[in-house]
């Protein structure tokens, strides 16, 4: 169950009851969070992905939960005007491609639209005067996404690999993806004919056993490079030796060759140990003139292109003097506050992953910024040691993950309360309910969304404040 199907458990009505494989006909009012279309079957949600606002469409019945139905999209018996032909053929079959029927200008107002509501749900202070822009959007919003991470099984004999159908763990070949870099496509590919030829053992999730469970593909979009990381069940790697080599003859553009351990099953992609096996231990992307070295688990907005526009937007809001100390949490590879730190006195930042606190320390010396310092570390946790050393910050920038900022780091930003305070968002329910607590010290002037991830349901968002 999604949060935003839990969030609308009060819409039940007693008495409707639908079995699966049965049909009826909908009018879709909206789109919710995760792009499906949602509608009402006797005053009973039905969520139906693919399906569009405005249109009227045949359902089948998938599963009749309690609050809510699922259902997939049978026939359509009246198209909305913003429907187009997906790009890809599996769009609607895999996650990440889920508003590829819906033309881009719908898809930018529809983010929007997502913040909106978000506010209208959680009500901080002041929110319907709050100045919301229209998204900012790619000229081409295609072949951006830097990075790919696809599962690798065997399937009738034949290794795929690919993403994971909707709800389940089947495995959908993605061959082709016309969002992925086309570098990042090509050597994915490559790779995974490689693992075939040599009948290198793919990970069999029923028997828990074989080693390949997934190829990362990483590019650097400015330098060309990429980098290859095999996440494997064990330390072990079968043919190790011919699969390098014929990596490093076949593929040049991959300059770097790692892999990383995840035993067991677990549904997160990454274990902790990583092992370099050829070429640089990192990548070197340029963002604004600087360099940044990328380890394998290093966190980098999946859209380069866009990720200077981003980044931009967060900076138009501060007033700097160079005597500011800025806070980059959740800092990745220190791109926002490298970015800033020839503008400011001095920049901390703090991540989680060591070995992306290891990049964003090298990133300054490299870039020969001195007055830059990255700590392992939850920014919940560091905040408040660092103010109670007596670390005073001037500006603060958040750009957390999906769940949004934990209580006690946003009573230390309220505690500490710096006279410019930025926080970017990627989920407009978790940055909703965070501005209930921080709109007690602050002001929202705007909230800028700009459209990181085109053909997906992902809104990113720039949020700038005044001090009350």
């Amino acid at each position: 169950m999604t949060k935003y199907e839990k969030n609308y458990n009060n819409y039940d009505r007693d008495g409707v009851s639908v079995t699966p494989g049965e049909q009826f006909k909908i009018t879709i009012k909206r789109l919710g969070i995760n792009g499906e279309g949602i509608g009402y079957y006797q005053r009973k949600l039905v969520f139906v992905p693919g399906a569009l606002p405005n249109e009227v469409v045949r359902v089948t019945v998938r599963e009749d939960l309690p609050r809510f139905i699922r259902a997939d999209l049978t026939e359509i018996l009246q198209t909305s005007a913003d429907r187009v032909e997906p790009i890809d053929a599996y769009a609607n079959e895999v996650g990440g491609f889920e508003l590829e029927n819906l033309a881009y200008p719908a898809q930018l107002q529809f983010k929007r639209d997502m913040i909106i509501s978000a506010l209208e749900k959680f009500k901080p202070a002041g929110y319907k005067h709050y100045k919301i822009p229209q998204t900012i959007g790619m000229d081409n919003p295609v072949a951006y996404r830097n990075k790919a991470q696809f599962q690798v099984r065997e399937q009738d004999g034949q290794v795929v690999a690919g993403l994971y159908e909707a709800r389940s763990h089947n495995v959908v070949d993605l061959k082709t993806s016309a969002l992925q870099y086309p570098l990042v496509m090509k050597v994915m590919n490559a790779v995974v004919a490689m693992i075939a030829d040599l009948d290198i053992p793919v990970y069999d999730e029923e028997k828990n056993s074989g080693i390949i469970k997934t190829v990362v593909v990483r590019a650097a979009v400015a330098t060309n490079e990429v980098q290859v990381t095999f996440v494997t069940q064990s330390p072990k790697l079968l043919k190790k030796r011919q699969l390098l080599e014929r990596i490093a003859t076949e593929l040049p553009e991959v300059v770097s060759v790692n892999q990383n351990v995840n035993p067991g099953k677990t549904s997160l992609v990454w274990g902790e140990q990583t092992i370099h096996l050829a070429g640089k231990k990192v990548i070197t992307e340029i963002l604004d003139g600087l360099e940044f070295d990328l380890s394998p688990r290093a966190f980098l907005q999946l859209n380069s292109f866009m990720t200077p526009t981003l980044y931009h937007e967060a900076f138009k809001s501060l007033k700097l003097t160079g005597k500011e100390k800025l806070v980059d949490a959740y800092a990745g590879v220190g791109t926002i506050g490298l970015l800033a730190a020839d503008q400011v006195r001095e920049v901390r930042g703090m991540d989680t992953i060591e070995e992306a606190v290891d990049d964003a320390n090298h990133n300054a010396l490299k870039n020969h910024i001195t007055n830059a310092f990255y700590e392992v570390g939850e920014a919940e946790e560091l905040l408040p040691a660092w103010l109670e050393d007596g670390f005073d910050p001037d500006i603060i920038i958040v750009d957390p993950p999906r769940t949004g900022l934990a209580d006690s780091l946003i009573d230390a930003i309220l505690t500490s309360a710096p006279s410019q305070f930025v926080y970017i968002s990627c989920n407009p329910s978790t940055l909703a309910r965070d501005l209930v607590k921080l709109t007690d010290k602050y002001r929202v002037d705007l909230i800028q969304s700009i459209d990181m991830m085109p053909q997906t349901a992902r809104c990113e968002a720039v949020v700038k404040f005044t001090k009350k």
